[in-house]
């Protein structure tokens, strides 16, 4: 199969589909691998490295996508790229297509096979979400930190506070990978850490692997209101896969908070459980709004695209060696976790989160590859 790796020109996005390593795999498997060049630089990949594995090069990205087969990928594509795009083409990315109707649209019109990262399942588990959710629950809370600092317009607090000087408060709404990563950094930090989440059997588990200044709790929107009261930085991580985040946090509740409170939105790119977030970058991250900081960066892995790079090809390369060897339809028909990515295919929704999201007509998976 002929697979193509173009340069993410999301602003701001620094990642690449795929390492030097990866390519190597899927070459070996009797692949052809094109790179545009340049395409690794930001991650720390150059091109020798990719030459030295067997890739091609094209110098645009209109040549990788005119030459592909598969296109793999980070980040959805954007307006520049929707023409690029070929009827039948594989696109294995991320998509979140519930919160933009005119990517969903655009896909639509396209006649492209949209093959999300964010909607494989395996196990009840989310395997291609699971290491970028790792890096931006971790960055969530160094970046709270940061912005908690008074010369960025937070409270000036520190997070672990220090001797005879009582640590932040931290509250975590959401007991999922980036709500836990984002626990055990504050706790490391020597926060008061409090993790809301839903699901009991999840409260318990957290209870009995975090550290004594963790606190798990029934998260309800009662219960919600009140600690946002007493939080310093609050990071929200809710997430439904292929569906547009809850909102948790409602506007009117900015004016019972602390001035200077710093929200983080990890789950922006389902359009945020925040009700006054906005997507933002890593460029200018942050909004204030009512006193509060709100940072909602889309692309938070992006600041990081070396380890983010590495843990994305880690978790997505035995994926794309089966859509590459069996074609998308046969690895779908087996693969199970891989159908469960399907999203949109030449022009039909085949995922109902997204059809419900825009009041599309759906169709089941299982329609086109039986």
């Amino acid at each position: 199969m002929k697979i193509g790796v173009p340069k993410e020109i999301k602003p701001q996005e620094a990642r690449v589909g795929l390492t030097p390593a990866g390519a190597q795999a899927l070459i070996s498997e009797g692949h052809e691998v094109n790179i545009q060049t340049g395409a690794g630089l930001l991650s720390g990949f150059s091109d020798q490295e990719f030459e030295n594995v067997g890739c091609s090069f094209s110098g645009t990205i209109n040549e990788v996508y005119e030459k592909a087969e598969m296109i793999i990928k980070v980040k959805e594509p954007i307006a520049a790229e929707y023409e690029l795009i070929q009827p039948n083409q594989l696109l294995f990315t991320y998509f979140h297509f519930a919160s933009s109707e005119t990517l969903t649209h655009a896909m639509i019109k396209s006649k492209a096979v949209c093959l999300a990262y964010e909607t494989v399942e395996e196990n009840k588990a989310l395997p291609l979400l699971i290491p970028m959710s790792e890096v931006a629950g971790r960055m969530a809370t160094q970046e709270g930190a940061k912005y908690l600092e008074k010369p960025q317009g937070g409270l000036g607090i520190l997070l672990g506070g220090v001797s005879g000087v009582k640590p932040a408060n931290v509250l975590i709404i959401g007991g999922g990978v980036s709500g836990t990563e984002a626990a055990r950094m504050a706790a490391g930090l020597g926060a008061n850490v409090t993790i809301m989440d839903t699901n009991l059997n999840r409260l318990r588990e957290l209870e009995s692997i975090m550290p004594a200044n963790v606190t798990p709790i029934y998260s309800n929107s009662l219960t919600i209101e009140q600690e946002v009261k007493r939080s310093h930085l609050i990071i929200g991580t809710v997430l439904i896969p292929g569906s547009k985040a809850p909102k948790l946090i409602r506007k009117e509740m900015l004016k019972s908070m602390l001035p200077g409170t710093v929200l983080v939105d990890v789950a922006i790119d389902q359009g945020g459980c925040f009700e006054t977030s906005e997507p933002t970058t890593h460029d200018d991250p942050i909004v204030i709004k009512e006193g509060i900081i709100h940072y909602a960066v889309t692309n938070m892995p992006g600041a990081v695209p070396f380890t983010s790079t590495t843990a994305l090809t880690n978790a997505t390369l035995n994926y794309a060696l089966q859509l590459a060897n069996k074609g998308w339809k046969k690895a779908c028909f087996e693969n199970n976790a891989l159908a469960k990515g399907l999203n949109i295919v030449k022009g039909k929704v085949l995922y109902k989160e997204v059809a419900e999201a825009f009041n599309l007509d759906y169709i089941e998976a299982s329609s086109i590859l039986n």
